[in-house]
This record gives C-alpha cells, sequence and structure tokens, in this order.
C-alpha cells in the first residue's frame, strides 16, 4: 500500500465529526481488548496492523510474549479503517489494544479520548521533532516509529547530479530539450504538484509562511496570508503562468501528470514523497533521490515532516502491557529490524543512523529532508485547513485572483470554519 495514499487519506481526515461519523465502517467481527482469551489463563493483547506488517510483527513477537506472559495476537486491518472504526468499536469491547496511526491523526484523536496517554520510553532516541508529532496540549499519545516527508527525484539519465538551488532548477527551464511539444512557450523540465497544499507548503513555509502560530498550536493565528507566504504563491505563479503547460493548473489531475512526464522520461527533476518511489522503479526511471534543493531567498524548501505512530487504544484494558509492547516495538533493535523488513524510515534515532548508511539514496534523502520539515498541525482545527486551502494556489495560478487576494481568501475561510466550529 503506497503511503502517499495513506498520508492525504489521513491529511482529510482529521475532523472531530468525521472520526465518530466514520466509526461505523469498522467490522463487527475484529476481536479487540474485550477478548482477553481468559480461556487459556494467558492474557492477549491485540495489535492491529496492516497487512504488510504481519510479518515483522510476527519476526519479533516472540520474546516479547515471553517477557511479558502475554499472548499477541494479530488484526490485519488497514490504518485507517482502524482508526475510524475505533469510536464505536473501543467502548463495544471490540476493538484492538494497539494499533498504528498518522501523527496528523494522533492529536485529535487523543482530545476525543480515543487514545490513552502513553511515555516515550525511548525518549532519549527522539528529537524535538519526533516529540511533536505524538503530542498535543503537553500529552502524549503515542510513541514515533515512521517517518516521510517530500524529496526530489532527478532523472540520471537526464541530468548527471541533483539540483541544489531552486536557481539549478529555472535553468532546467530554460533548457530547450525539455520544451512540451504541445504547448508553445512552455517547459517541464521541472514539476511540481503545487495545487496540492501538501506539496506547496513548503515553499510558502520557506519563504516565512506558518499554518498556525505557537508552532502550529494557536490557531487562531493563521500565517498563510503573511508577506512571506503570499511572496511564495507568487514565485509558484510565475511557473504555473510562464512555464508550466496549462494541465499543471489542474487540481484533478496535475499530479498524474507529473507523474506521466517523469515515467517517460521527458521531467529532469520533480518533487513527490518517498511512496512514490516503488512506481517509479516500476516505470524503469533511472531516479536519483536528494533533499529538495535551496529556495532563491537561501532558505530550505521546509516540506511537512508526517508519518506514523504506534498508540493505544484507551478503552483497552491491558494499557500496562500495551505500553510495554510500544517500547519494545519502538527500541533500536526492532527498528532496526523494522527498517530491514519494510524500508520504511525509522523514527528511533539510534536505528535512523543505522538506516542512514549511504547505501540508499531515498533513505538519505528523506532524512536530509527531514532535518528541515515542520511536522504538520495535529490539532483538529487542522482539518480546516486542507479544506480552506484547496483553492490557495490554483485561484492565483489561475491569474482569478492576485496571489494576496487568493492568500486573504483561503485564510478567511479556514478562520470563518475554525469560529463556526470549534
Amino acid at each position: 500500500m503506497k503511503q502517499g495514499l495513506l498520508k492525504k487519506i489521513g491529511l482529510g481526515l482529521v475532523g472531530v465529526g468525521l472520526v465518530g461519523g466514520l466509526a461505523a465502517c469498522g467490522s463487527s467481527n475484529d476481536s479487540g481488548s474485550g477478548d482477553s482469551a481468559e480461556e487459556s489463563g494467558t492474557k492477549t493483547l491485540t495489535v492491529s496492523v496492516d497487512q504488510g506488517y504481519t510479518e515483522y510483527i510476527n519476526s519479533i513477537k516472540d520474546k516479547f510474549e515471553e517477557d511479558n506472559d502475554v499472548e499477541l495476537k494479530l488484526v490485519e486491518k488497514d490504518m485507517f479503517d482502524q482508526l475510524e472504526a475505533l469510536a464505536l468499536d473501543g467502548p463495544a469491547g471490540k476493538g484492538p489494544d494497539v494499533m498504528m496511526a498518522a501523527y496528523d491523526r494522533i492529536g485529535s484523536l487523543g482530545q476525543q479520548g480515543h487514545l490513552a496517554e502513553v511515555t516515550l520510553g525511548n525518549e532519549a532516541d527522539y528529537d524535538d521533532t519526533d516529540k511533536a508529532q505524538v503530542t498535543i496540549d503537553g500529552k502524549i499519545y503515542g510513541e514515533p516509529a515512521v517517518i516521510e516527508t517530500l524529496v526530489l527525484y532527478y532523472n540520471k539519465d537526464l541530468i548527471s547530479e541533483a539540483p541544489e538551488t531552486f536557481a539549478d532548477l529555472e535553468a532546467l527551464a530554460q533548457d530547450p530539450q525539455y520544451d512540451f511539444t504541445s504547448e508553445a512557450g512552455k517547459n517541464i523540465g521541472f514539476l511540481a504538484k503545487w495545487t496540492d497544499f501538501y506539496y506547496s507548503y513548503g515553499l510558502l513555509a520557506g519563504y516565512g509562511g506558518y499554518v498556525f502560530g505557537e508552532d502550529g498550536t494557536d490557531a487562531t493565528d493563521v500565517g498563510l496570508n503573511t508577506a512571506g507566504a503570499v511572496e511564495g504563491i507568487t514565485y509558484a505563479s510565475d511557473w504555473f503562468q510562464n512555464v508550466w503547460p496549462q494541465g499543471m493548473q489542474d487540481v484533478t489531475s496535475a499530479g498524474d501528470f507529473v507523474t506521466t512526464q517523469f515515467n517517460d522520461g521527458k521531467t529532469a527533476a520533480i518533487i513527490d514523497g518517498p511512496w512514490a518511489a516503488a512506481g517509479y522503479k516500476e516505470a524503469g526511471v533511472n531516479y536519483g533521490v536528494a533533499p529538495i534543493p535551496t529556495l532563491d531567498n537561501g532558505e530550505a524548501y521546509q516540506s511537512f515532516g508526517g508519518g506514523k505512530g504506534w498508540v493505544v487504544s484507551n478503552y483497552s484494558k491491558n494499557k500496562d502491557v500495551a505500553q510495554k509492547f510500544l517500547d519494545y516495538v519502538t527500541n533500536q533493535e526492532n527498528q532496526e529490524a523494522f527498517f530491514e523488513a519494510r524500508n520504511e524510515i525509522p523514527a528511533n534515532q539510534k536505528a535512523r543512523e543505522t538506516a542512514n548508511d549511504g547505501s540508499d539514496e531515498l533513505t538519505t534523502a528523506v532524512i536530509e529532508q527531514y532535518a528541515n520539515a515542520q511536522p504538520a498541525p495535529n490539532i483538529p482545527e487542522m482539518a480546516e485547513v486542507w479544506t480552506g486551502a484547496e483553492n490557495l494556489m490554483f485561484d492565483a495560478a489561475s491569474g482569478n485572483k492576485t496571489p494576496q487576494q487568493s492568500a486573504d481568501d483561503s485564510v478567511t475561510m479556514i478562520t470563518e470554519a475554525i469560529e463556526q466550529k470549534y
């Protein structure tokens, strides 16, 4: 399952109402925290994971079971389906004790009372960004497991080395080799799906924009129409209006256009996430991966940092054992085993150092880019940002509004929605 799809679904479903409203999607056949296998006299800890994680958990569970006199019962279920089902299945005693959650879902689920507070058993192995991903209102609701963020992919058959600055990307746009034959005067040397706020935020942040004040916790302070944010929108609008084909303004299909051009060997460099690598490999692209180039103002492209953590259901009857499992599955040894099994970058800093041995460009690029990434705010109000910012870039790129008007209108929509709902 592509992590990009998981990410985008999670980002769009952080609203309070959706968590409860979609909970009915849960299967009534799931065994959960209410099923403690009393007949055998052994306590059972039910762990829900995506199908792709089963082999990994099975490979590490024996020692945990032996050390804690517990039977680990695995339930295979899509992560987001499981999270959506928790509000109903948990109180009914059918939900799992432990599951994974996208970072952007942890805060809202914790605030709503669906997740138990936990402690970081491997706290020394996390930095401030890692901790922020699982913390809201000073309370910790999960242990970090996976990190991800956007990176730069480039075609090694077209360019010999990764662009290091946006000036390098602008030079590609002047190369007639990448002229788009279907539209005179347009160029596809570099492409980025900036009509999608998840992709464009790093640009706005690099120029000084921000989502919420106080490190993403003050929803009364929306910073997407600041002078810096408008400068970023203005810069992007130049690409949309003067460089890229018209199709790049299509909110629905721009991503497919980017992927197709890169897969077909017509585009030298693009911005995308680690979840896209498998598709490019399957398409036969001789690609390299690097951190996103430095912006023209000398600042880093501050993309959203995301990923997943392990969490405990607040309805679990086995919270003590569940806490021990979280500490166990996120220790250095098991996070290193996780990377070997899944090739997903571990959150544990020591395990991350092991993974970052220089043998995998994607791993190195994600880790380097993540150092400049910003955690997406995990407060419930973030749901209104994803909705309100949908046309933030399009309205300016299409010329329907000036960059300032587009930014102001988006912020008005966001703030009004927050005032009405929270």
